[in-house]
């Protein structure tokens, strides 16, 4: 019997303003929305604040659309909530909802004993092991009760270099498909 693969969720922690959507919230998604769909993972949105009349992904992904030349115009992130895998949760306070998979935050400074390598997060995949990969989306990052509760931290630099967010969206996403392939 053949082993199913487990599934990779993008999960985009907001630490801008949580009143307001801005700019930031919208370029972060357009550019999220392709590499999910590009790389067949899941996209959620952790602490956004969308509009209180918008309830279904597919709504807030035609909203988010309506105004980005990002992505195709948007199109990739609704074609992703067309397909069901594009969700907006609340900020985590007791831990991330289970069916997003293992919380891996993506830090340039993981604690040695949750470090974790590219090659581990592909392993756990292709065994069947769902994995959520937690990025901070803003100047802060994620606060210490998010980072507490990702099990393990993924650098995707040799170094500890920090990146900007849509820059580390696009190279552990592409990092992690590489291995999935079989590099």
């Amino acid at each position: 019997m053949e082993r199913r693969a487990g599934r990779a969720t993008i999960a985009i922690f907001n630490s801008y303003d949580p009143r307001v959507f801005r700019e930031a919230h919208r370029r972060i998604l357009a550019r999220a929305g392709p590499l999910a769909l590009a790389y067949d993972f899941n996209l959620v949105t952790l602490g956004f604040p969308f509009p209180e009349d918008l309830r279904l992904p597919v709504e807030l992904a035609d909203w988010v659309a309506s105004s980005t030349s990002i992505g195709e115009d948007g199109s990739y992130l609704k074609e992703l909530a067309a397909k069901g895998r594009f969700q907006g949760f609340p900020y985590p306070s007791k831990g991330l909802p289970p069916q997003l998979g293992l919380p891996v935050l993506t830090t340039c400074d993981p604690e040695p004993q949750r470090k974790m390598e590219m090659r581990e997060v592909a392993a756990l995949l292709q065994n069947g092991q769902s994995v959520c990969l937690i990025f901070g989306a803003g100047p802060k990052g994620v606060p210490k009760e998010v980072r507490e509760l990702a099990k393990h931290h993924l650098d995707v630099t040799f170094d500890g270099r920090s990146l900007e967010t849509c820059t580390a969206l696009g190279a552990v996403a592409g990092a992690l498909a590489h291995y999935l392939r079989g590099h």
